[in-house]
């Protein structure tokens, strides 16, 4: 798939969230990449950069009290890897809206355990 299709996916699957929840991203950036870095691999304890569909990089809201005149937290979408475990649009549609789901979550505080338990890990 071409980045332009990739990118609407993830702009369908933001679209398709709550309004309350999108007002709370007012400082987050969302961003496709082919590949997780090395670096992010290593901070995230992978090895394996097909393993590896999205991350977040910043404070989550329940961490911050004093977040003023900061930089962006950043949430990146990997396509390369979403795409080698789809085997077909359907299936890359549904990986893209938990991926992103998984992703904001972690903004708001929510951590893998209980994304799991949520069917979003």
């Amino acid at each position: 798939m071409n980045r332009r299709a990739f990118e609407r996916l993830v702009r369908e699957a933001l679209e398709g969230l709550p309004e309350e929840l999108l007002a709370c991203m007012d400082n987050v950036d969302v961003v496709v990449e082919d590949w997780p870095t090395k670096d992010q691999l290593v901070a995230q304890g992978m090895e394996d950069r097909y393993d590896l569909f999205g991350l977040y990089e910043g404070y989550p809201l329940t961490d911050r009290e004093h977040y003023n005149m900061v930089l962006p937290d950043k949430i990146s979408i990997f396509q390369r890897p979403i795409e080698a475990c789809c085997r077909n649009p359907e299936e890359m549609v549904r990986e893209v809206r938990i991926t992103v789901a998984h992703e904001i979550a972690h903004h708001f505080g929510i951590d893998d355990e209980r994304l799991e338990a949520l069917g979003l890990g």
